[in-house]
């Protein structure tokens, strides 16, 4: 999944799977729910590809969706938890008719009456091998204040697809682009459609001028000015027989009405100043407190025939649209007194971890080495590369007094692609995302905050728990192809786990 692109394995045969008809078992599973029913919880599982919004009313962040896969299975879900910020509690959320389990969709919050809307479009569902995929091109909404879900059916909207993005622009939802793949053929999307929220009606944009080319994986946010931004993104073409080329897109464009009409709108190309991300793909997006387009993370794939090897970043971005500038976020690091500077500082700063800590100047990056043992006994190393405080940032005056900021590097989120970030009250939260080691694919369920106006230090909220990384070794045999298909005809766990699971398109 992931919203770019599926990778392809050779040598299985698996017998095919009716994923409609799957889709509507998990359905009747979900038929089962009445009433709604909150249930408070620890943190959820690992899951990729899910959405992450703030509340646009109460300090709450809303997660729903995604996928999880385990080195042989793949799991879509359609849970929906609410994470209360001021009490650093999570609650379980289930509603009757929710909308089938899905990954890489998109989420866009409106803020009528009625206390808030939350729109979802579109996404996957996978067959448990993770070789078939129903791309959905269904439109929900999640009225807020009365916990209800409700499919939006109109006329005349986008096709079946996932990785595409959508935003929300005054009293319309606006998306762009994505991808479909079927077992034997893909095809990447550049089309623009538009949902008008009054009169609950799609219809499909031609924007003049020459816009970005067909693509998935790109990130779109709105302008103070009113338009809307659209940046990277990923496409692939086929080089020769089971054999594609990757592209990772590093243009930019700015897509607004003309001449002020909401019908037709034009497409500009748009060359930012500034410190421009690398190129990379599998990174995110959120909206800063002053109307800045804030990046984070992100991977940058060498590709080498069929054999891809990633390197993962976890630095920070902002593009200014009013300067038409790119900047680096870079933290202060946390503040301690003068005093302890005096002594040089025999103690920990505050904040800092172990493993961050010693005699770093705060001239350049560290790197931070840190091994996780998962539940299977299996040793992961993470390579964390720590920010050095000092530097001018995104939200750093030029008055203050440095000699209270701290010389230790600044620990946070690890690198990691696919994050979910949003925004509320001016602080960022990050969370879960994924990263390799070796083979081997490690789905993060953390949860950390960083404090935008300060911008001095990560705060973790959640730490990744090493018992829930299983990771089991492909198997290539049809008789354990055939055992995953009866499992996922059973309901991938079992019916009693109807948690996990729904579906209908």
């Amino acid at each position: 999944c992931g919203g770019i692109g599926h990778g392809r394995r050779e040598g299985r045969q698996v017998r095919r799977l009716d994923l409609e008809a799957l889709i509507v078992h998990f359905q009747t599973l979900d038929a089962r729910k009445t009433e709604v029913v909150e249930t408070p919880c620890s943190p959820p599982s690992p899951r990729l590809n899910a959405s992450l919004s703030a509340h646009p009313e109460k300090d709450e962040l809303i997660l729903f969706g995604g996928e999880y896969f385990n080195g042989q299975k793949t799991v879509l879900y359609n849970e929906l938890y609410v994470y209360h910020i001021r009490k650093d509690t999570w609650t379980k959320v289930d509603i009757p008719s929710p909308p089938p389990r899905r990954c890489a969709h998109q989420v866009a919050v409106m803020v009528p009456q009625g206390g808030g809307q939350l729109w979802v479009f579109g996404g996957e569902f996978a067959s448990p091998n993770g070789e078939q995929f129903y791309h959905y091109k269904d439109l929900w909404v999640l009225h807020l204040a009365t916990k209800t879900w409700e499919q939006v059916r109109s006329t005349g909207g986008p096709s079946g697809r996932s990785g595409h993005r959508m935003v929300a622009w005054k009293r319309q939802l606006i998306l762009f682009g994505g991808f479909h793949e079927s077992t034997r053929d893909y095809i990447y999307y550049n089309d623009v459609y538009a949902f008008n929220l009054d009169t609950f009606a799609w219809s499909k944009l031609s924007p003049a001028g020459t816009g970005p080319t067909p693509r998935s994986g790109c990130q779109m946010s709105v302008t103070p000015q009113g338009g809307i931004v659209l940046y990277g993104g990923y496409s692939k073409q086929r080089v020769k027989k089971d054999v594609d080329k990757g592209t990772r897109h590093s243009d930019m464009f700015l897509l607004k009405p003309e001449d002020g009409r909401e019908d037709k709108w034009v497409w500009t190309r748009i060359n930012p100043s500034g410190v421009k991300p690398t190129p990379r793909s599998g990174f995110s997006v959120a909206m800063a407190p002053n109307h800045q387009t804030l990046f984070f993370g992100g991977v940058c794939d060498k590709e080498e025939e069929e054999n891809l090897e990633g390197e993962f970043f976890n630095d920070l971005y902002f593009y200014d649209a009013t300067r038409n500038r790119w900047f680096a976020g870079q933290l202060k690091g946390p503040k301690s007194e003068k005093k302890n500077r005096r002594r040089g500082r025999k103690e920990e700063p505050e904040g800092g971890s172990k493993q961050a800590c010693g005699r770093a100047s705060a001239q350049g990056p560290v790197e931070v080495v840190k091994e996780v043992v998962a539940e299977d006994g299996t040793v992961v190393t993470i390579k964390q590369v720590l920010a050095a405080p000092g530097s001018v940032g995104q939200a750093q005056s030029e008055d203050e007094d440095s000699s209270e900021e701290a010389s230790s590097p600044v620990p946070g989120p690890c690198p990691r692609s696919n994050a979910m970030l949003a925004v509320k009250h001016g602080m960022l939260y990050v969370y879960g995302g994924m990263f390799e080691a070796g083979d081997r694919q490690i789905t993060l369920s953390d949860l950390h905050c960083l404090d935008l106006h300060r911008m001095e230090a990560w705060k973790a909220l959640v730490e990744m728990d090493p018992e829930t990384q299983e990771w089991l070794e492909e198997t290539d045999s049809e008789e354990d192809s055939e055992e995953e298909v009866e499992g996922a005809e059973g309901g991938y766990e079992d019916e009693d786990s109807a948690e996990e699971s729904s579906a209908e398109d």
